[in-house]
């Protein structure tokens, strides 16, 4: 069986281009066409070295890995190591459907015509049915990410909750933010995100309305006696998000907040409330954010 170098380059280079940029759509990161040209060249490149060289060193677990970490990282540019790793591993869910369909299409074509060397299948299959391969992947995998969005409906994203503070107990509706990771950062207590006017009637006003001033070290403006009994009790919890970056909020432990929504009620102490000094919604519809990790 003759295998033509520059076939297989093209083949292998459009396929990793075509990983890469479905990839790139599922993780919904910014899409650079140099980039994903550049990754998905070097990805065909190794094919073909691997192919023709003799070295064990080139088919070796570890240089696969390293070579996909290469690829993700001049593709994506990933600023932080979580990124990274959610990237890879991401990218490799991506490439393990898009080998399972276009080997099985090959071999559903022309098995006789596959052969594999040094863990790499090639063959003198046509360029056409790599790109049906391709093409029924990417379908599948777009099709696969609608799904899933289509199935978290409107009604999974509220629950209503009920903070007891200072035997006070209210309730309210909360969205929840997927993105609110927010955690108190010397006791790793997740954040529930929740309007100061809310608190009015569990907390001082003097408080409430004046997080910016206790941030910044002034308190002065709070009466002596509230400030012995709360100062202490306060948290101070960074975050970047709610249209701010480096910024801080102000959190208190309540006695306990209660989640509901239609099938389950969960109630969790270990939790802290973090005072936000503004609306969350120009309309009202909801006035706290709960992480998903607390569901």
């Amino acid at each position: 069986m003759t295998i033509y170098i520059d076939v297989v380059l093209i083949e292998n280079l459009i396929m990793n281009y075509i990983i890469i940029y479905a990839t790139a759509i599922v993780l919904k990161n910014k899409k650079s066409h140099v980039r994903f040209f550049l990754a998905s060249l070097l990805g065909a490149i190794y094919t073909i070295i691997s192919y023709t060289s003799e070295l064990e060193v080139y088919t070796s677990i570890i240089l696969k890995i390293l070579l996909s970490i290469i690829i993700v990282y001049i593709s994506y540019n990933p600023q932080t190591m979580k990124k990274m790793w959610k990237d890879i591993v991401i990218f490799y869910l991506v490439s393990f459907v898009f080998g399972g369909v276009a080997f099985s299409l090959i071999y559903i074509i022309k098995p006789q015509e596959v052969l594999m060397r040094n863990g790499l299948f090639l063959g003198t299959y046509p360029l056409k049915t790599i790109a049906l391969g391709t093409i029924v992947a990417f379908v599948l995998i777009i099709l696969t990410v609608k799904i899933i969005k289509t199935k978290i409906s409107k009604k999974d994203m509220f629950c209503n909750i009920e903070i007891k503070i200072n035997e006070q107990i209210i309730k309210t509706k909360a969205m929840v933010d997927t993105g609110n990771l927010l955690k108190e950062p010397i006791t790793n207590t997740p954040v529930i995100v929740v309007e100061h006017t809310l608190l009015y009637n569990c907390m001082p006003k003097e408080i409430l309305n004046n997080t910016e001033n206790i941030l910044g070290g002034d308190v002065e403006k709070i009466p002596k006696e509230i400030r012995e009994k709360y100062i202490s009790k306060l948290k101070f919890i960074p975050f970047s998000s709610l249209g701010k970056q480096n910024g801080m909020l102000i959190g208190i432990k309540p006695d306990y907040v209660e989640i509901e929504n239609e099938e389950t009620s969960i109630k969790k102490e270990n939790v802290i409330i973090g005072i936000y000094n503004k609306s969350l919604t120009n309309r009202g519809e909801y006035r706290a954010l709960i992480g998903i990790e607390l569901l």
